[in-house]
């Protein structure tokens, strides 16, 4: 069976170290490197839950797209049990869990994160948006469509609770995707003629100012747009190591509801 510090290195050949961005931290992160693996569970995030799923399921590794402890919105001072986090990070290693996380590595990478979301959403001919970081993707629809047909397209696809979008009517057929907190990268999507771009965590002035900017917008949420990511982490894993159980989180899904009136 491999170890984990094998696993980690074939999926830095699925997404470099080197594509992470410098305050990102990517690997494996917890664990022992020599333990044997014979079963891994893939999901979005390392959860309460996805830790307790891993652990009924017999699993020595958990893989996941977001870092479990140190990167900039989640850094580690203490591990104590009677915090969320120190919880967690307990449970995994006293069950002798190990976690590898690809994170902005996988984002960029080609076949990663973005190109996984394209590739949900049936775009033509995907290619970079031409960002400095290497992020987003762009393509076309077979055939054009009113916006509204278009975020209906985008939540089925994606299987999201809903989606939050802007815009004129108009048909859509230009696409540009940023899979989670992509935002920033708006500019580039109106430089590239793109009709919309579809991505997460966009602000209330974000969409307010789209119109005047000449560019639609649709927020699907940040575990829609980078989940289908997972279910190619867990084919390159089963494809690379035949011998391994590899199966994708059941218990990890878009916690975010909305409630609309009838």
């Amino acid at each position: 069976m491999p170890t984990v510090r094998e696993i980690e290195q074939a999926l830095f050949q699925l997404a470099p170290k080197e594509g992470a961005m410098d305050w990102d931290n990517v690997g494996q992160l917890l664990g022992d490197p020599a333990a044997e693996v014979s079963s891994v569970l893939v999901a979005l995030d390392i959860t309460e839950a996805v830790a307790d799923e891993a652990m009924a399921q017999g699993c020595q590794l958990i893989v996941s797209h977001h870092p479990v402890m140190n990167c900039k919105w989640l850094p580690v001072q203490t591990v104590r049990r009677d915090t969320p986090q120190g919880h967690l990070l307990l449970k995994i290693l006293k069950n002798d869990l190990s976690a590898i996380c690809m994170h902005t590595n996988l984002d960029v990478a080609p076949g990663g994160v973005n190109d996984a979301l394209a590739a949900a959403l049936g775009l033509e001919d995907p290619g970079p948006l031409g960002d400095p970081e290497g992020l987003c993707r762009m393509g076309t629809l077979a055939s054009p469509m009113p916006l509204q047909d278009f975020a209906k397209h985008v939540c089925r696809c994606l299987k999201a609770n809903g989606v939050r979008y802007a815009g004129d009517s108009g048909p859509v057929q230009k696409i540009a995707v940023g899979g989670g907190a992509c935002g920033d990268y708006e500019s580039y999507a109106i430089a590239a003629g793109c009709d919309v771009f579809v991505t997460s965590d966009l602000s209330y002035h974000q969409f307010l100012d789209a119109a005047g900017k000449g560019i639609r917008l649709i927020d699907a949420g940040h575990f829609p747009t980078e989940d289908p990511v997972c279910a190619v982490l867990a084919a390159y894993l089963r494809k690379t190591f035949p011998e391994l159980t590899v199966s994708k989180s059941a218990s990890h899904r878009e916690v975010i509801q909305y409630y609309t009136e009838t």
